[in-house]
């Protein structure tokens, strides 16, 4: 089992370095000024803006699932980020706060918020699916191509989001059951 394991992490690492190595070569500083304009669309304080707006326009139903969603994501990523203490990848273009702000590479957190908001745009009669999938899918590549995150790093923070929104969705579903059934 433990060369298994070994086995999975070292072919891991080998892919991270390759994306890192091909990333270092393709960026280009109209590319970089791109990337660095998007990528704080994942930071926290992006995804109180996405559920402030949310709130104002009354859409319950994303606000209530995004915000139980996000709050696991959070937990998730922070834990992992002292358990795992990944150190970031070499060359970081830009950072969204100062190095000592960023605990770790592994998880993206961006990578797993941007992720809820695609999910909540695809349930969602209100919120347009494509060009949010779209704006997401820029936010998760750009936190690669600016050197913040590791490959893995962005997709185990797309799939803790993926979870984590569906979790919430399952809260959200048992807690409605539990009212509907407590009114009986």
């Amino acid at each position: 089992m433990y060369g298994a394991l070994t086995d999975v992490l070292d072919f891991i690492t080998r892919v991270d370095n390759q994306v890192v190595d091909v990333v270092l070569a393709f960026r280009h500083p109209l590319l970089t000024k791109v990337m660095t304009s998007v990528t704080g669309l994942g930071s926290g304080t992006a995804a109180l803006v996405f559920l402030g707006v949310c709130y104002l326009a009354g859409w319950d139903e994303e606000l209530y699932t995004s915000a139980i969603a996000l709050a696991i994501t959070g937990i998730c990523v922070a834990t992992l980020w002292a358990t795992i203490q990944r150190p970031l990848p070499p060359g970081p273009v830009c950072m969204t706060g100062d190095t000592s702000s960023v605990a770790a590479s592994f998880p993206s957190g961006h990578a797993g918020a941007v992720t809820i908001y695609a999910m909540a745009a695809r349930k969602s009669s209100v919120l347009p699916f494509g060009v949010v999938a779209l704006l997401a899918g820029t936010i998760a590549i750009s936190r690669v191509y600016l050197g913040t995150h590791y490959f893995s790093d962005t997709v185990a923070g797309v799939l803790i989001g993926v979870v984590a929104f569906y979790g919430a969705t399952r809260l959200r579903q048992h807690a409605l059951v539990t009212q509907v059934t407590d009114r009986l």
